[in-house]
Order: C-alpha cells, then structure tokens, then sequence
C-alpha cells in the first residue's frame, strides 16, 4: 500500500543528500521519475536509456521480463540510474517508501561512481542522453525511408549486435585510422637508425593488430553503403558507453550497497521504515547459489577495505580500480573462505557439475583466477583483425586463446555476421597448443 507523497520524497531526498555529502560523496545531480512497473519493463529492455533506438531484440526483453514477472518467476529492479549529468533514476510507483530511500541512498553511491571512476572518464556523461537521441533520430530516418526499410536496418543492427563487444576494452585509449597510423609510422621509419624497420610493409592493412572491429569495417569495407556505415557506427560508439559498466558491475553495485547502508542508518529511520530496510538490504547483499552476486561480492570487499585501511583507502580504490584489478587485489584467501568461494565445470562424463577447487590453502588463488575469467567482458572471447588480403579483399581475424576454446557453432554464426557487414571472405584463426585451427 502506498505510504508515501512526492512531497515526502523530496523532504527524504534532502535528507539523504545531506548524509550523503557527510560521507564525502560527490555525485551527479539526479533526476527522478516515478514509473509504474509496465514502464519500468520497458526501461529494462531498453537498457535504462529513454532515447535509444527501436529493435526487435528490446521487444523480446520486454516480453520475457513481463511474462516471467507475472508468473512470479522473476521480480523487477529496486533501482534503475543512467550514467547521465544529471544522472537520471527511476522509482517504481508501486514500492513502499522504505525501499524509495534505500533506492536513492544506492543511486547516491551509482552516481558518485561514475563521475569519479576512471573507466567512465570518456563516456561523456554531459552530452550522453543527446547523442542516444542523434543517434535514435538516424536509425528511425532510415527505417521510414522507402529505397531502405526496417528490414534493411534490422539485418545491420543483427549482425553490429553480434560483434559489438569486439571494440577496444581499455577505456580512454582512442583508436588510430589508418591514415593516422600511416603517419606514424612513417615518422617512426623516417627517424630509425638502427633498421629495426627496414621490414615493415606500409601497405598492409591493418598497420597493426586491430580490436575495433566495427570501427575497422567501417573503414574499410568497400561493400557498405553509408547508411550502413552509420549504423554500424552507432552500434559501435554505443558500446563505449556500456563497456565501463560491464567492466565494474562488482565495483559499482558493492559501491552503491556500501553507501546506501551507511546513509540509511545514518538517516535514524523510525522502526516502521527502519525493519523494512534491514530486511531488503539482506535481500540485496545475500549471496547466491552457484553464482556470485556481485551486490554481495562488491560489498563485502568494500567493507574489508574500510576495515583494514580505512575509508579513504575505500576511496581510492573507487576511482582507480576496475572489477579485474580490484579483484585480483582483495580478494584474499581469508576472504574467499569467508565467502565460502568455490570454482566448479560439467563434466560430461559424469553428466553433472563437478566442483574443481575449493578456497582451501592451495585452492584459493585459482578459485579467485577463475572467477576473473568471467568477470567484465572477460566471459567474451577476444578477436582481433590480423590483415586483409590484397587480392581477395579477405579479412583475416584471429582469436585470442586463453586455454578456453570457442563454441563452434556459435563461433560459425557470428562469423557470418561479420562476412555480412565486411561483405567478402572472412577467416578466423586460433592457435591452440601450437596448433592453428582455421574457422
């Protein structure tokens, strides 16, 4: 039942902001609106942005996450905040208003996040919600225009979607054309004495290994039309803005849960709102069966960082970490047994899953190498453009084996997304045990 007014939010919001800043907080200003749970289905499978383009994908989203909600099979965010200034958060109209303030509380700790966080320092969060909308704007022009049409446009954005993830990971390092690279090579030879490039073909493509693998379609496929080229551009200028996010899920979320536990009991709720909250807050931070939830995870070693080094350790490690980095530092063994951390695979031999290693002396540090291979992108395998064939105009890719081997069948559909936007031969190659295996 409804228990509260926007009048009463905005009196709690100031509230809360104020315990905020006593905490050292320093956040975007955030917008919110209060949806209902319908709207907030449909935010969801937009990915929170309100100006993003239409595709059949997001219409699936919104179909499972409805259907699975009334079936009680899944239930819906508490929160939901874009990387935005203002950032913007939604509120679902149906929830009580205990689980209003802890919802603020945590966008407080989201929005701090990202304005201070290094992996979000190029995404631009001033002019991000204009650039969606731009972009929304062409893709919908082109889908109204009659020599183009919504198939057209659906079949690029199907195959940019397959590959999206295929860009350059490492936040803030801008990738070169080839004009510029052939620039800067030439300076490179041009000033070598000792001939160390007295080898070095100017004329292959790419100069050097590429990651950006949209980006280098864009490029130089001599196939696309520039519609095509925009959308492809879309899709992969898109991904810079998700990329971050991917990539400290386990930071940002254990960030916001830090915080919004100090606020709300910083804020003496009374008894009617304070029980609520302790309640929800163990929902939020439990851990999960066979699975790490990365609230629980990114909490729990936030909290072992305040307790070893103090809060300002915590500080700095928001800003300069990643989910790999942070990881690999604090999760030590005494946490991992804390943590009950165990690592496990099928064994279709015995037609079930078989745990591997334990957080026992000798298992710990394997058990936590194994859970970075899934954190972030790092689930996702890494492919890079080698060159293109002169002659054919073949695009060479290789794949870069980390002692995971790729699932054929998938690794077979996404190539031929990728032979569809690069419109000749594609090949890709994976060195297994010295052993090249061609697809």
């Amino acid at each position: 039942m409804k228990n509260w007014s926007v009048e009463t939010l905005q009196e709690w919001d100031k509230k809360i902001c104020e315990s905020g800043k006593r905490f050292g907080l320093d956040w975007y200003p955030i917008d919110y609106e209060i949806i209902d749970y319908h709207e907030m289905i449909g935010a969801m499978a937009y990915t929170g942005l309100p100006t993003h383009y239409r595709h059949w994908s997001f219409g699936k989203s919104f179909e499972q996450t409805h259907t699975r909600y009334h079936l009680g099979m899944e239930g819906l965010p508490y929160e939901m905040i874009i990387n935005s200034n203002p950032s913007i958060a939604y509120l679902m109209k149906e929830n009580p208003l205990s689980t209003h303030l802890l919802t603020m509380s945590h966008c407080l700790g989201h929005s701090d996040f990202f304005k201070h966080n290094r992996m979000f320092k190029q995404t631009d969060a001033d002019n991000i919600l204009v650039r969606f909308k731009s972009a929304a704007k062409r893709i919908n022009k082109y889908m109204e225009d009659p020599s183009i049409g919504i198939d057209k446009v659906e079949r690029i954005l199907d195959a940019a979607h397959a590959v999206k993830y295929q860009v350059q990971r490492t936040p803030g390092r801008k990738r070169r054309s080839h004009k510029e690279m052939l620039e800067y090579y030439k300076d490179i030879i041009s000033s070598d004495k000792e001939g160390k490039y007295d080898d070095f073909d100017l004329d292959r493509i790419p100069l050097r290994p590429d990651y950006n693998l949209l980006a280098f379609i864009c490029e130089h496929s001599r196939n696309l039309e520039e519609w095509e080229r925009d959308v492809i551009s879309i899709v992969e200028k898109e991904s810079h803005y998700f990329v971050p996010q991917a990539y400290t899920k386990i930071m940002n979320e254990g960030w916001a849960v830090f915080f919004h536990e100090k606020i709300m009991n910083d804020l003496n709720l009374p008894p009617e709102l304070q029980i609520p909250f302790i309640k929800l807050h163990n929902q939020v931070v439990r851990p999960h069966v066979g699975r790490v939830n990365p609230y629980h995870l990114g909490y729990k070693l936030f909290k072992k960082i305040e307790e070893e080094s103090g809060i300002e350790a915590c500080f700095i490690a928001r800003e300069v970490h990643d989910d790999v980095s942070f990881v690999r530092k604090h999760l030590d063994e005494k946490m991992c047994r804390e943590l009950n951390l165990f690592s496990y695979s099928f064994k279709k031999s015995r037609r079930a899953n078989t745990i591997d290693e334990i957080s026992d002396e000798e298992g710990w540090a394997s058990v936590r190498d194994n859970l970075l291979k899934t954190v972030g992108l790092n689930s996702i395998p890494i492919v890079r453009v080698e060159n293109v064939d002169k002659k054919t105009h073949t695009l060479h890719l290789q794949h870069e084996h980390d002692g995971r081997d790729l699932e054929i069948p998938y690794a077979n559909k996404v190539l031929g997304y990728i032979a569809e936007l690069w419109g000749d031969e594609v090949k890709m190659f994976s060195i297994i045990e010295d052993e090249i295996w061609e697809f």
